[in-house]
């Protein structure tokens, strides 16, 4: 047998391992964002459900390990060597896409990347035979792909998108109804029949359904099940509701009950349906090797892999204690639920996206249907209904991003179609029947409201379309990955594993940098919303130093034409403009967090943050025309601009020496000085711009050159106008303080 087949199987086997831990860092949401949401149970309890689940999902996915072998190609056309090649390309080929959308911060499935990647390497070894064997054509590429059961599955997975929202929506409206935001006196009535339900739910899909093709129920068994199902159901939501009636009497909290059984039974779920998209591929290759090494023939036809998939027990809990370790350890795991959640919570978030013109176009369209239906519905009725969507104050909510009646909706539903759909085979994607369910609940809730629906369908729709960003991406790298392979051997397997080691090295390196440089800045903000003083000592000071760090080079990088510096300085000031406008953005959040103290003092913090995002936005239009106008490669400035700007930028440099000094010492008792060093300056930017308007009348001038050299003076008059205000609200805010104290 060639070494380079064992080097494949090392390859998969270290690939499957760490697909298993991004895996479950970044899905871990799916099966316990709900529960961490309404704050149900402490965290860790939430995670000993969690991963019980995963250990009995992880027994039940034994059926689904047959997408992998046969479920996109049919391994009968493609030899032993092929199918190797077609799998370690499919599963580097995850390495790159993952670690690319990580980079990018899209979202992504790992389902629906697998099913991809597995179609792009075997369409890619498909043309590779057929371009070397004169008796086929391209028209024959179909063939070796089992394009019926790959079409199912992709149908599947975007019927679900579509069922998932519109199943959402209906449970969550009418268990609305139901029991209102106000539900503790009706739960105490027919809870325990409304619970019972979704037991019997969660139960029949979750277990029966989904242990079906485990082996840990006989197939005489499962006959009787099935033969019997309704009589049983029905059976069991009575016994389920008694049990639960009973506990309410002894005041058990019967929505914790199931809130958490939802919680096992979506971990159940992710396990079983997803656990293939990690280690399926490698459990392929080494049945694969087992069958070669067995026939003794590398070019034999793979039909056996056709077969009912077998995999050893000893591998899947291997997995399972794996996937338990890292939801447990991850630090990650816990903090991905943050777009879902915010999308979904009833409270006033900060919203994470833009609005569109689609989005809205689809308000504007809600708006009017919702206008038809009070037309049609009678008064008395609308009136009623609309009671029961009255939502309770937001100090009574207790920070909870929904209330258990849609966190038992959300559980319920989404466990009964995933199981479904893993009942028939169909890997759909559990991040997105997850969020689609989620998301139709919020919209039935009217968690959706007029100020906040334009942003948050942009954000659905931003993560939809970043499920057909993964399949196109998953198909694309894929074929170039497989083609690759099949045409370069051994020197084509080294590169692409050290180009993906590169990869995942390179996005370690700089998700660690990148979580450092977020919890310094969670940290800041945390401060600066807790004790505005911070926020008005440091981070303006801090702030001032870079303005006058970067207005600095932008000028010396201008006189000399480096493009590399002017960019810099243009990032610099870009990022420091967004921090500065976020800020601004987050003004009303901050606001409700003041002490009772600092409310007198809130109109001075509005008016540091406006002025702190007015400086940056003029730095920003001095630093970024002045790259593009060398990046453009247009003409520099004459020796007579040059050295006006040079005076103009040592004034400027006064002026910022000092405001840095007086927002170190903390002492204002100079602030009339910046008020003669500016007027000062405005003279010199006047004297400039009359010595500008002479030299264009005299002619030889750039016209380029002349607008960039007049946009740099007004915004400087602008940036350096707009820091002395900055320092007197400053100086006001301090000595407000200080008599508060007093």
């Amino acid at each position: 047998m060639d070494p380079i087949f064992i080097v494949i199987l090392i390859v998969l086997g270290i690939l499957a391992v760490l697909d298993l831990i991004v895996g479950v860092t970044n899905d871990a949401v799916n099966f316990i964002g709900a529960s961490l949401g309404t704050r149900i149970a402490s965290k860790r309890t939430i995670l000993i459900v969690a991963s019980v689940g995963i250990l009995v999902g992880v027994v039940t996915s034994n059926g689904m390990m047959e997408v992998a072998r046969s479920g996109v190609y049919n391994p009968e056309m493609f030899t032993f060597t092929e199918v190797m090649f077609l799998l370690v390309g499919a599963m580097l080929a995850d390495v790159v896409l993952l670690n690319t959308f990580n980079l990018l911060g899209l979202p992504t499935s790992t389902t629906v990347s697998l099913i991809f990647e597995l179609l792009g390497s075997a369409v890619a070894v498909a043309c590779y035979k057929v371009s070397q064997d004169a008796g086929l054509s391209i028209a024959d590429v179909g063939g070796f792909i089992n394009s019926g059961k790959a079409l199912a599955m992709i149908s599947a997975i975007l019927v679900s998108v579509v069922l998932s929202f519109i199943v959402g929506v209906t449970i969550m409206y009418f268990s609305r109804i139901l029991f209102s935001f106000r539900y503790e006196k009706r739960m105490n009535r027919y809870g325990a029949l409304w619970c019972g339900v979704a037991l019997v739910g969660i139960l029949y899909f979750a277990i029966f359904k989904g242990m079906k093709s485990s082996g840990l129920i006989s197939t005489e068994t499962m006959q009787i099940l099935n033969d019997n199902i309704t009589s049983i159901l029905f059976y069991c939501w009575i016994g389920f509701s008694v049990i639960l009636f009973l506990l309410q009497r002894i005041n058990v909290n019967i929505q914790k009950i199931t809130i958490l059984s939802g919680t096992f039974a979506l971990a159940l779920a992710f396990a079983g349906n997803d656990l293939v998209n990690f280690i399926g591929v490698p459990m392929a290759g080494l049945d694969s090797y087992n069958m070669a090494m067995e026939s003794g023939d590398v070019n034999m036809t793979m039909e056996g892999l056709a077969g009912p998939a077998k995999a050893n027990p000893i591998y899947l809990i291997a997995a399972g204690i794996m996937m338990v370790l890292t939801l447990f350890f991850s630090r990650t795991a816990m903090k991905v639920a943050e777009t879902s959640i915010n999308l979904a919570s009833q409270n006033d978030e900060e919203e994470r996206f833009n609005s569109t013109a689609f989005s809205r176009a689809m308000v504007r369209f809600a708006v009017n249907i919702s206008n038809l239906y009070e037309k049609i519905v009678p008064q008395k009725l609308a009136v009623v209904i609309e009671r029961q969507f009255e939502p309770i104050p937001e100090e009574e909510r207790d920070g909870k991003a929904y209330d258990n009646v849609r966190a038992i909706v959300n559980l319920s539903a989404a466990a009964m179609l995933i199981c479904i759909g893993t009942s028939f085979k169909l890997p759909l994607s559990t991040t997105y029947v997850i969020f689609m369910v989620a998301m139709g609940s919020s919209l039935a809730d009217k968690a959706w409201g007029r100020e906040s629906a334009v942003y948050r369908i942009t954000g659905v729709m931003v993560v939809i379309s970043g499920w057909f960003m993964t399949a196109i991406s998953a198909f694309v790298i894929s074929f170039v990955i497989s083609t690759l392979l099949m045409w370069g051997g051994w020197i084509a397997l080294l590169a692409v594993i050290l180009l993906c080691g590169y990869a995942l090295c390179h996005n370690i390196i700089f998700k660690s940098k990148k979580t450092a440089e977020e919890k310094k800045s969670m940290i800041s903000e945390s401060e600066a919303e807790t004790d505005v003083l911070y926020f008005c000592t440091k981070v303006v000071g801090e702030t001032m130093e870079r303005v006058s760090y970067i207005y600095n080079h932008m000028l010396v990088a201008l006189f000399n034409e480096n493009r590399k510096v002017l960019k810099d300085a243009m990032e610099q000031s870009r990022v420091m403009y967004n921090e500065a406008n976020e800020r601004k953005y987050e003004i009303l959040s901050t606001l409700k967090k003041f002490e009772d103290e600092k409310i007198e003092t809130g109109h001075y913090y509005v008016q540091v943050v406006d002025f702190l995002c007015e400086v940056s936005k003029a730095l920003l239009h001095c630093t970024r025309p002045a790259y593009e106008h060398i990046d453009n490669n247009h003409r520099g400035f004459t020796e007579e601009q040059i050295m006006d700007l040079k005076q103009i930028n040592d004034e400027v440099d006064e002026i910022f020496n000092k405001i840095n000094d007086m927002l170190k010492r903390k002492d204002f008792s100079d602030i009339d000085d910046i008020m003669v060093m500016r007027d000062k300056l405005f003279s010199t930017i006047a004297d400039k711009i009359k010595n500008q308007i002479r030299r264009l009348k005299a002619g030889g001038m750039s016209t380029r050159g002349s607008m960039l050299y007049m946009n740099i003076l007004n915004e400087t008059k602008t940036m350096v106008l707009q820091s002395r205000n900055l320092l007197k609200s400053e100086a006001y805010f301090l000595n407000e303080i200080k008599e508060k104290k007093k």
